[in-house]
């Protein structure tokens, strides 16, 4: 059986936000479970549509930042 979810945009502004909030949430835990358990650094930076910040570092962002580049 084929249950595969169609990803898409949600048109609903208050929908998709809701939606962001509560995925944001189980995301960022994923995020530093994976930080933790696997001892490496993550920086995870996402804007909401309305250009709030969530974020979550590891390490210091300059010093993870600057590897990156």
């Amino acid at each position: 059986m084929d249950r595969r979810i169609k990803i898409k945009k949600i048109v609903e502004t208050t929908r998709r936000q809701v939606t962001f909030s509560k995925r944001r949430t189980c995301l960022l835990k994923k995020v530093k479970e994976i930080a933790i358990c696997c001892d490496v650094d993550v920086l995870f930076v996402a804007f909401s549509s309305a250009d709030r910040l969530s974020k979550f570092c590891s390490q210091r962002r300059y010093y993870i930042y600057y590897r990156y580049r």
